[in-house]
């Protein structure tokens, strides 16, 4: 673990920092007591065998309203996304509320009618939830903490350790959309176009997926960290090597742009309506073309492949026919962004 002695933002950036707190301090602090695989859900068996998928989530974007979104439907998307990337159908959900004294209630009821929006379109119940209140100073206006519950259809088995050599890699669509949209709006920051942020719930993206019969190893949501720390945390589970063609990446002029201004490496902005899907060569046709019919997925493509060669690392071939490393992330490139 990286010597410091205090939290620092990039402990939340979902890079190696963010995995060193939880493989150095928190496992190591729960003993026997963590059951974690470390995805983005815990799958449990019930007694009848049935599987139910468990996720909690803690969202604190800034600004709490940004283009395309704010952070009551991202607090539905976010956790109805993290159920699907276990082939979960979503079913229910908490809601949790940190306010810190003087939010405006205008400000909080646009909020609470993103969040029950989001639901009813997403199919999921708001069935428990919490509110406290933080002296002025001690918070940030809204902070939301959500958990959901979901059921695993009969056998539906994915998970990050399922990746295998000549597996397809495929995204969804263009990617750094949200981290962008989020940044265009702080500080004064500009890029001479408005972007909007991508955050849906893809649950029927992945239900398309699943209807084809493939057999599909491994599903991700790129949100902190970015596609680059999606893929790596995949391949270091898996131990496979990732190769990407970097000229197939999706990534939009506007994002492209705006990346070069800020410094930023498009692989590692959140995403917050894109998915990736490892699955087996011989099925990544057919499930890049229900990707392509679900309105979510029609900027869908295939990125890559798994190797036998570099276990547990990422690389991209640029168009000179070289190739560079795809690193996890450190720390926080652009902090509050979910």
């Amino acid at each position: 673990m990286r010597a410091t002695p205090a939290v620092v933002m990039g402990h939340g950036g979902g890079g190696a920092m963010s995995a060193e707190l939880v493989e150095h301090l928190f496992l190591p602090a729960y003993g026997s007591a963590a059951a974690a695989e470390l995805g983005d859900s815990a799958v449990l068996t019930v007694g009848d065998g049935t599987r139910l998928a468990f996720s909690t989530d803690s969202f604190v974007v800034k600004p709490m309203f940004f283009p395309g979104g704010s952070i009551g439907d991202l607090a539905v998307n976010g956790t109805v996304n993290d159920l699907a990337m276990s082939g979960a159908t979503p079913l229910f959900m908490s809601s949790a509320f940190i306010l810190q004294e003087g939010t405006a209630l205008t400000d909080l009821g646009r909020i609470a009618q993103d969040m029950g929006a989001a639901a009813r379109a997403a199919g999921v119940r708001l069935v428990t939830g919490d509110t406290k209140v933080v002296d002025s100073g001690s918070g940030d206006g809204v902070y939301i903490n959500t958990s959901g519950i979901g059921v695993i259809p009969a056998g539906v088995d994915i998970g990050p350790r399922r990746a295998a050599p000549g597996d397809a890699v495929l995204i969804s669509g263009d990617i750094g959309v949200h981290g962008v949209a989020v940044m265009s709006c702080r500080d004064g920051l500009g890029f001479g176009t408005t972007v909007e942020s991508d955050t849906a719930a893809l649950h029927g993206l992945v239900a398309a997926m699943l209807a084809t019969g493939a057999d599909v190893h491994v599903l991700r949501d790129p949100t902190r960290g970015g596609v680059a720390a999606s893929l790596n945390e995949i391949a270091t589970a898996s131990r496979v090597g990732v190769e990407l063609i970097e000229r197939d990446l999706p990534v939009p002029d506007t994002v492209r742009d705006a990346c070069s201004l800020l410094g930023l490496d498009p692989l590692q902005v959140a995403n917050e309506g894109k998915l990736i899907a490892i699955v087996p060569a011989d099925s990544a046709d057919r499930v890049l073309a229900a990707l392509t019919e679900h309105p979510l997925g029609r900027g869908a493509r295939r990125i890559g492949t798994c190797v036998t060669g570099h276990p547990g690392m990422v690389v991209a071939r640029t168009g000179l026919g070289g190739t560079r490393v795809v690193g996890l992330p450190v720390g926080e490139q652009l902090p509050r962004i979910c």
